[in-house]
């Protein structure tokens, strides 16, 4: 899978991104653009206004083109609003659900831990970032990686999980109670402009 491995601070700043990088850089991250005319107003076409709520989207839950594409495609098939189903399966990633539980201080850490196999999804190891969770689903920490995890925790500052899980940070333990509503997530993603990008 095709890999950014350049500085990824920019291209959040530049897609208005908030909440993907470290935690302990979104509130300090500059709004504007990177570049030396990042701050300047730009009058974007509509297609550029589009794709850069599609970029926006996907780099936040930081997957590939060929991922988001597939979810939109599945999203498409079932039956509902087609962006508030792309926006649930994207949160019910199980990396997301780390990164929401505050057990890593990314989504890219939470995916690294997820990778090396310090989770289980109902006492079972699950070692793919990717991974849906279904409503009802309890996702914990081995119990041999704890201390690795509580080292993490302890630098990250008091996080509470969302409504739609139910977290026990002492066993390490969270319980995806239920797929969230899409008033729940998100208010600035507009998944209206993608699902235009996507029909053209």
């Amino acid at each position: 899978m095709a890999r950014y491995t350049g500085p990824s601070n920019k291209l959040f700043r530049n897609y208005g991104v908030k909440d993907l990088s470290n935690r302990k850089l979104v509130s300090s991250m500059r709004q504007s653009a990177s570049g030396q005319h990042g701050a300047a107003r730009k009058k974007l076409s509509e297609y550029a206004i589009h794709l850069n709520e599609k970029q926006k989207i996907r780099m936040t839950y930081l997957v590939s083109e060929k991922q988001f594409v597939k979810y939109y495609t599945n999203a498409a098939k079932k039956k509902g609003v087609t962006g508030t189903i792309l926006l649930q399966m994207l949160e019910s990633r199980l990396d997301n659900i780390i990164f929401r539980a505050g057990f890593a201080n990314s989504r890219k850490q939470s995916r690294q831990i997820v990778n090396h196999g310090h989770v289980l999804v109902n006492g079972k190891r699950v070692d793919i970032p990717s991974y849906l969770v279904k409503a009802g689903d309890v996702i914990s920490i081995k119990a041999s990686s704890s201390a690795f995890i509580n080292s993490i925790i302890e630098g990250i500052d008091a996080v509470s999980a969302p409504a739609w899980m139910s977290l026990d940070k002492a066993a390490l333990k969270v319980t995806f109670d239920r797929i969230p509503e899409r008033d729940e997530l998100d208010p600035e993603f507009k998944e209206h402009l993608v699902i235009e990008y996507y029909s053209k």
